[in-house]
């Protein structure tokens, strides 16, 4: 006998409170090394294009409704009736169904409110060890994109590295949680993978934004970008409270990417070096020339920078890349040593391995990086389009 979608009861079910889980706490959940189970209700092309991956304990399932309402047992679905049920969907409509659906049969569902599309505006806030001049350093974990910003506190002077688009999030944190005066924001590189707050963060809290001169240009055809920013060059230092972040050019992933380093134990990396990766050369349209700049780059760190100095990226692919305490970061001497393309030591071999792991460059990316530029606009609808799905800023990631 096969389940059926009994109308009038779901529709009942429906109209009264569906339980819900916010994306917050389902993260929090995870984050703590809870066993959910996650049933994504979505089609399976869109699944492929990105989904929850968060949390080693994570129990993923996809099962559009239609296979799942035909079932001619939930025992068949994989499903375990004594563990919770985060119920997931585009934007936090049919997974009402399927919870309702659920519940009806026993099992302790829960409709992820706001669906992928809230799922990717959750940030995770972890705090790291202090350094001698800054005592307070945050990151923050975009789940949703694998995407990591910075807060450094400084006597009571905050700097904000490489915001999304929630410019509110880093608001609270600042204003609010860390208690702190917020005195300049910067980006590490002009992005592609999402859109950057700095500026909006810049103009409403009346503090200048830095980007090297490089990336305040068009890659594609060196149009000037609309930007309100302070240039950042090789060796320049910013100074707050009683800290200083000293920046290196550390051009390949774009022309502008720089490195900030902070009290020689810090080095916020961008999307120049990730715990297991490096950024991807091509997304200006010059693999072959970018490509031999970040050889140059990494030539140059593995020169000077010392092997206890922590690399902390801004972005992530996998739960791999995490530390014990959850944080995205490690040793550069444990990146030098494990980190397959940072340890080849021969230039054209280097090259060969980042042509012959290059995936196609999203579609979307040009779009976002002309709109960090300030050269189109982008609406919230078309903000939440362009950035679905985890980040594609690596060799070797791909759809």
């Amino acid at each position: 006998m096969r389940f059926t979608n009994n109308e009038t009861t779901l529709v009942a079910m429906a109209e009264a409170s569906i339980p819900l889980i916010t994306p917050a706490e389902l993260a929090q959940r995870l984050d703590q090394g809870e066993r959910l189970q996650l049933l994504d209700v979505r089609a399976p092309d869109k699944v492929a294009r990105g989904r929850v991956t968060f949390g080693a304990a994570l129990d993923f399932r996809n099962t559009p409704n239609s296979k799942l309402f035909a079932l001619p047992s939930l025992e068949l679905s994989g499903l375990d009736p004594g563990t919770p049920v985060a119920v997931i969907c585009g934007h936090g409509n049919s997974s009402k169904q399927t919870t309702a659906f659920l519940r009806e049969r026993g099992y302790q569902a829960y409709s992820v409110a706001g669906g992928m599309a809230a799922w990717e505006t959750v940030y995770v806030a972890r705090a790291l060890t202090p350094q001698p001049s800054v005592e307070r350093v945050v990151q923050l974990d975009r789940v949703g994109k694998g995407s990591l910003s910075y807060v450094l506190v400084s006597d009571g002077d905050a700097v904000v590295v490489d915001p999304g688009r929630h410019v509110s999030r880093y608001a609270q944190l600042v204003e609010q949680e860390l208690r702190a005066k917020p005195v300049a924001v910067i980006d590490t590189h002009m992005h592609a993978d999402y859109l950057s707050g700095g500026q909006a963060l810049a103009k409403g809290w009346g503090v200048p934004y830095f980007v090297h001169s490089d990336d305040a240009v068009s890659p594609y055809d060196g149009t000037p970008g609309r930007l309100n920013y302070r240039p950042l060059t090789d060796g320049d230092t910013v100074v707050f409270g009683r800290a200083t972040l000293r920046v290196a050019h550390t051009p390949g992933h774009t022309l502008g990417s720089v490195t900030l380093i902070c009290d020689e134990g810090l080095a916020f990396t961008g999307d120049f070096i990730f715990v297991k990766s490096i950024g991807r050369p091509d997304l200006g349209g010059k693999a072959e020339a970018w490509a031999t700049l970040l050889w140059q780059s990494l030539e140059r760190a593995r020169r000077e920078l010392p092997g206890d100095l922590v690399v902390l990226p801004a972005h992530y692919s996998a739960e791999a890349e995490r530390r014990p305490d959850r944080v995205v970061g490690a040793r550069f001497d444990v990146v030098t040593a494990t980190n397959t393309p940072v340890t080849i030591q021969d230039e054209r071999a280097f090259l060969k391995w980042v042509s012959d792991n290059q995936s196609p460059a999203p579609e979307a990316y040009r779009t976002i990086k002309l709109a960090n530029l300030g050269l189109v606009e982008v609406s919230e609808t078309d903000a939440e389009v362009l950035e679905s799905g985890p980040n594609q800023c690596a060799v070797g990631t791909s759809m």
